[in-house]
């Protein structure tokens, strides 16, 4: 019987591991791809559907223009994974393997924050962008120029600004009455980041009159307001919404919860070791799904970029543990970081092939704007062709 590897997961971890694995993996062994989804989704260009819903078609790639046609694609959502048996368990059946990668991506994190789940929209895929754009567009038409809409994106990292930056657009090209509020518990845009960076986000967020309000934890949220700090005394600051989307963390996929691999308590990521093998000597991971050892006490950022990256050396690693070759170790390297704002962006750190880092730290207009486009057209080039990098080139 030929040896039956599986990739669980369409985002970067899991298409580009697959991709490696065509590669890499002699041809008596089988490669199966399981996704809820029939499509990859270019996941850091989803909020341009914000703005505008046409851009689905450029940033979601049917899986048949990923994989070649010797693997086997599965479409049905993992509800378990049972290590001791080595079977993936689906809604609907189950699937056997005798190596595992998991490239699940993560969830959206809500900390207990008291109603925030159950009011609040996300941004982890194309339904959610959809969602957002039909709630903004009814709260826009219901609204006037003396009573308008209330739109509250809270948390203020790449995917808060980049989402709050597309309101923005969609709202000036509409002639919308809407008002955007942007906010951060920490005391600033981006948090943890270089403070020049911070600056020019910060600048880029003012001029399309986004509200910024950082500082004060949103603490409670129902139907029609959140709440800002609150303690003893009461709930904190209202502030009411018409619309309200939360960006603040991630954490770890349902169905990872219960596999017997060593992970994470509170966020239930799974630990894995900088060559991508779990405490399970056959199932690997990576991505957002993932704390991949870095050394000294650090991980692996949960970036588009280091997923990229890591589905390289993780596809690799899987083919060599089915040969029984050394697997390779990985790090981290960080390229850089470019944040869109609506139609501008802002770019820090940027390391060029064959350049190094560039000698201007930050930057932002036309040069900015252009490497965006770039680093997605490049990666939808990779993953799937030429012809489906030029056509989502105008709309990122």
């Amino acid at each position: 019987m030929s040896t039956q590897v599986v990739v669980v997961g369409a985002g970067y971890a899991g298409a580009g591991a697959v991709k490696r694995l065509e590669d890499e993996l002699s041809a008596d062994v089988d490669l199966t791809w399981i996704s809820e989804n029939d499509y990859h989704l270019v996941l850091h260009e989803v909020h341009r559907c914000i703005r505008e819903p046409s851009v689905e078609s450029k940033v979601a790639i049917p899986v048949d223009e990923v994989k070649s046609a010797s693997t086997e694609f599965v479409e049905g959502r993992v509800t378990d994974v049972h290590v001791n048996d080595q079977v993936v368990e689906l809604e609907d059946g189950e699937i056997a393997y005798d190596y595992l990668l998991l490239g699940v991506g993560s969830s959206t994190a809500f900390f207990g924050i008291d109603g925030l789940q159950e009011h609040a929209h996300e941004l982890k895929g194309l339904d959610d962008a959809r969602a957002i754009h039909a709630d903004v567009k009814t709260a826009a038409e219901a609204a006037s120029r003396d009573d308008p809409a209330q739109v509250i994106v809270g948390g203020a990292g790449l995917s808060g600004i980049q989402t709050a930056g597309e309101i923005a657009e969609y709202r000036d090209e509409h002639n919308a009455p809407i008002d955007i509020s942007l906010v951060e518990g920490l005391d600033e845009v981006f948090p943890g980041n270089d403070p020049e960076l911070q600056g020019a986000l910060r600048r880029r967020l003012d001029g399309l009159d986004i509200e910024i309000l950082t500082g004060e934890f949103i603490s409670q949220a129902d139907a029609e307001a959140v709440y800002l700090g609150g303690g003893d005394d009461g709930p904190g600051e209202e502030l009411a919404y018409d619309v309200l989307i939360w960006t603040g963390g991630i954490t770890g996929h349902e169905e990872v919860h219960g596999v017997d691999v060593a992970q994470d308590e509170r966020s239930h990521r799974i630990n894995a070791e900088a060559d991508f093998q779990t405490s399970d000597e056959r199932v690997f991971a990576l991505g957002d799904a993932a704390l991949v050892d870095q050394g000294e006490d650090a991980v692996a950022p949960p970036t588009a970029q280091a997923a990229w990256q890591a589905a390289e050396v993780a596809g690799e690693n899987v083919a060599r543990a089915v040969e029984g070759r050394p697997l390779k170790t990985w790090r981290h390297d960080d390229k850089g970081t470019v944040v869109s704002v609506g139609d501008d962006a802002v770019a820090h750190g940027v390391k060029l092939p064959g350049i190094g880092e560039l000698p201007i730290s930050v930057f932002g207009g036309p040069a900015a704007r252009m490497l965006k486009k770039a680093i997605a057209a490049r990666w939808i080039n990779d993953v799937s062709s030429p012809r489906n990098a030029l056509n989502a080139w105008e709309s990122m």
